[in-house]
């Protein structure tokens, strides 16, 4: 367990899978704010609901947003920030998968991962990255994947986590002298949602490939995200440490 009282999180892409998981952590580690922002108002009001369930005194303020809509969230980020009155931890979870084999991608499938997975992360850490500096303190996750090492039919979606990896490692020296950390975890392979998208057969196929013969769960991976989140990493930077139960990159 580590210590969150005290810190204002804010968690993207936080209403299912990955995103949940690692909002549960923060709440169940009594974090003093966990801020939830996702485009899908049902899922977030569901989200909500598991996690006043919770018993803790972590205050939990859903916000519905696109991240990819700059002045949308500007505002959205506002709104947390004149209620917890800052932003300690942020963690570039949101994502979206349009696949398709490169020659027969569409440009609204390109634009649409660029725009979601790139562009968000871009505007929610541009959006908070001043208050983490004249705070001299900040901690942020930037959820890349293993795709970032390709993967067929995602030539869109594996650009967007390999580029990651350079933001994070140059926003980690950026940061350094701020006491702001910036690390990537690339998971790979984990029971969301999204998994529900990939035919039985070939899913099956891949846990027979996997060295440990199942897939990921979320929870293991908020585990991740919670410890270089945490103090207890704070001279853990610009890393970007997969989580993948031993895949071949």
């Amino acid at each position: 367990m580590y210590d969150f009282s005290n810190k204002f999180v804010l968690v993207t892409g936080a209403a299912q899978g990955i995103g949940l998981a690692i909002a549960r952590r923060f709440v169940t580690e009594h974090a003093s704010g966990v801020a939830l922002i996702d485009y899908n108002q049902d899922s977030l009001n569901n989200a909500l609901a598991e996690l006043e369930s919770i018993n803790t005194d972590s205050v939990i303020l859903p916000v519905s947003c696109d991240v990819s809509n700059y002045e949308n969230l500007s505002l959205a980020i506002n709104q947390i920030i004149d209620r917890f009155g800052r932003i300690d931890i942020l963690i570039n979870n949101a994502g979206i998968t349009r696949d398709a084999i490169f020659h027969k991608m569409s440009l609204d499938q390109w634009n649409d991962v660029i725009n979601i997975n790139l562009n968000g992360v871009f505007n929610c850490t541009r959006l908070v990255i001043n208050g983490m500096r004249e705070n001299n303190y900040g901690k942020i996750v930037n959820m890349s994947s293993k795709s970032a090492y390709g993967e067929v039919g995602q030539a869109n979606y594996a650009a967007t986590k390999a580029a990651l990896v350079g933001f994070t490692k140059t926003l980690a020296k950026e940061g350094a002298r701020k006491n702001i950390t910036v690390n990537a975890v690339l998971p790979d392979f984990i029971d969301t949602p999204m998994m529900n998208a990939i035919p039985q057969e070939n899913l099956q196929r891949r846990i027979e490939d996997a060295p440990m013969k199942r897939m990921g769960k979320p929870e293991e991976v908020a585990a991740l995200v919670a410890f270089l989140s945490s103090d207890e990493s704070s001279y853990v930077t610009g890393e970007t440490i997969n989580c993948n139960g031993g895949t071949r990159t």
